[in-house]
């Protein structure tokens, strides 16, 4: 349990209740919680959530700038426990909403840098980034921030690899690139990196052959329907085993039956119950910060993605939250 000071200062930075006011009403914020200057955030909080606006990386449909605003209005349904695992968050650790990266939409490489130094003062600081994108570009400069010093594992859920080393005649950083850069810098470690749901077609039979080749972990869903869920996890977990892992679940994971408003659709993904069971069975990683990227709300005016995208971060928030009450309690 968390020492008194801890407890306080936890107190402090909860959900607005929707039993205070309703749901729908006032400024938006990521699953209701207070908003905070990142300056004000270090030494107060443990987890901040993070939107990253920007889409400018994106090689197909664009309209995931606008995914922190949708997965915000999205995420104002959310409670403070969750039933099916029983984890309250908001008991074990202090969250707040850090606001928006300021991004330039029109140019990846200076958007790169705003998000690394957005980034680096709360990694230095011990806070942990919940990040809400954009396209899958963003989590690089997240990486370059969080492995600065050691790379760090990755669990990857999504139907792309996003390991090409260049799109549209020698474009280095695309949404398709990012985990090749991050390899490359050392921010990343290959051996302890598992991508899982990959699927549809390929512009060529080698396309995976670099990723496999530095020692990352590939199982095609057509091997996750073969072996089962359970067994695929298993696996998983002991890719990335006891040390300093990121997570990054790409909302194109799920099949566009149930997650229609993103950039590369692909059919024959997981159901939205199969994407919460594979986050439930994360639980007790050591976890040092995850996104959720790729919603694009102008796709789907039903907002279905949205709300996908909304309850897996709150489900993601959960395993986060036991990471840092995990460490709290190897630190006291």
């Amino acid at each position: 349990m968390p020492r008194d000071a801890d407890s306080a200062r936890i107190a402090r930075h909860r959900p607005l209740s929707g039993m205070e006011t309703p749901r729908f009403s006032g400024v938006a914020s990521f699953m209701r919680l207070p908003v905070l200057d990142p300056a004000d955030a270090l030494g107060e909080i443990d987890i901040g959530l993070i939107g990253i606006p920007f889409d400018g990386a994106t090689t197909n449909r664009p309209g995931a700038r606008l995914g922190p605003r949708g997965v915000r209005e999205a995420s104002t349904g959310t409670r403070t426990r969750n039933a099916a695992t029983g984890i309250a968050p908001y008991d074990l650790a202090a969250c707040a909403d850090l606001g928006d990266v300021p991004v330039n939409p029109i140019d990846v490489a200076a958007t790169a840098r705003a998000i690394e130094a957005f980034y680096r003062p709360l990694a230095e600081a011990g806070l942990v980034p919940l990040s809400i994108g954009g396209d899958h570009f963003v989590t690089y400069p997240v990486l370059r921030a969080l492995g600065r010093f050691e790379p760090v594992g990755l669990l990857h859920i999504d139907a792309h690899s996003d390991t090409d080393d260049s799109q549209y005649g020698g474009t280095f950083l695309t949404h398709g690139t990012p985990f090749r850069r991050a390899i490359e810098d050392g921010v990343l470690d290959p051996r302890r990196m598992i991508q899982i749901g990959l699927r549809g077609s390929t512009d060529s039979a080698d396309e995976l052959d670099w990723a496999m080749g530095q020692g990352v972990r590939i199982v095609p869903m057509e091997a996750v329907l073969a072996r089962g869920l359970p067994d695929v996890l298993a696996e998983a977990r002991a890719i990335v085993g006891a040390a300093r892992t990121y997570l990054s679940f790409d909302i194109d994971a799920l099949d566009p039956a149930y997650a229609p408003g993103t950039g590369t659709p692909e059919m024959g993904g997981f159901t939205a119950r199969e994407a919460l069971q594979i986050v439930r069975g994360l639980h007790g990683l050591d976890l040092v910060g995850a996104d959720v990227v790729e919603v694009a709300p102008p796709l789907d005016p039903s907002g279905i993605t949205a709300l996908a995208g909304a309850t897996l971060a709150f489900e993601i928030l959960c395993l986060l939250a036991q990471a840092v009450a995990a460490r709290r309690e190897r630190r006291d």
